[in-house]
């Protein structure tokens, strides 16, 4: 256990060093202000915004259920930006610079460092990603008013997102450059993203090409996927034309859901670390 404090602080301090809490501190603080002003005027105009008497539309469910969810898109946005930045060159950015070398020698060895740089970034990232969050969700609820249905859980699924982005990111160090890596791990992260807005339009469309495909992509990056349910549970308990507006994106419900994702995410997470593991045993540093 002494090991893993050791090494998990000097990832904490290298990150410190190359000011990366710095940047992800004021871009948090920038998001949030931001975000309160656009609650501000948006709650201070809903009053004057009346739906045609045949459209039945809850206003306020409405704006406060969109905001929520633009609020939980920053959050892992900026979780994962984080997480990239303290795990993209844990391996081979390091062993380039000379420093993994004598990391890695016994009694630590490979195996402990690996996941000791894990649980380091895991334990920032996720504190961070709930702070934002819950932030987030303190704001909409005494601005406008508008509390989510369910309010916990879709911040526990934002954080287990962005630790699997931290364990891919990780796998990733280990087979490329810092440079690839974070270009990889970002790439991913926008390609999940894309695929469940098409899931939400197929959806609404009822393309079953679609949905299908959508449907694959969210499994094969299972991040989305998490998200995506966690939008869903902030509007789980709506119905009629409020609920349809929200399910059709990009801020709505989700096609994909429910424990079985959540399930496939723990074991994604356990292969993911495991060819980790088992690729930096046989990497030559």
């Amino acid at each position: 256990m002494s090991n893993v404090m050791v090494i998990a602080g000097y990832g904490f301090r290298e990150a410190v060093r190359r000011k990366v809490f710095v940047v992800v501190l004021f871009l948090t603080l920038g998001f949030l202000t931001l975000f309160w002003l656009a609650n501000h005027y948006v709650f201070g105009e809903l009053q004057n915004i009346q739906p045609p008497e045949d459209v039945h539309v809850d206003t306020r469910t409405f704006a406060g259920s969109f905001l929520i969810g633009l609020a939980m898109f920053a959050t892992l946005f900026l979780g994962v930006v984080l997480a990239v930045f303290l795990t993209l060159g844990v391996v081979t950015g390091d062993a380039e610079r000379g420093l993994l070398q004598p990391l890695v020698v016994r009694p630590i060895g490979r195996s402990t460092l690996l996941l000791s740089r894990f649980a380091g970034a895991s334990l920032v990232c996720v504190g961070y990603v709930l702070a934002v969050y819950f932030a987030a969700i303190c704001i909409v609820g005494l601005t406008g008013r508008f509390w989510p249905d369910v309010i916990v859980w879709p911040g526990v699924e934002l954080a287990g997102a962005v630790v699997i982005v931290i364990a891919v990111s990780l796998l990733g160090s280990v087979l490329l450059s810092s440079t690839a890596n974070g270009i990889m791990v970002f790439m991913l992260f926008g390609g999940g993203l894309v695929a469940g807005l098409l899931g939400s339009i197929g959806h609404a469309l009822n393309s079953h090409a679609i949905k299908h495909a959508s449907t694959i992509a969210s499994w094969a990056l299972p991040w989305e996927a998490l998200y995506q349910d966690g939008l869903r549970m902030i509007t789980q308990s709506q119905s009629g034309l409020t609920g349809f507006l929200l399910q059709l994106g990009p801020f709505g419900g989700a096609y994909v859901h429910g424990w079985p994702i959540r399930l496939w995410s723990v074991l994604y997470l356990v292969a993911i670390g495991a060819a980790a593991l088992a690729l930096f045993a046989r990497k030559d540093l």
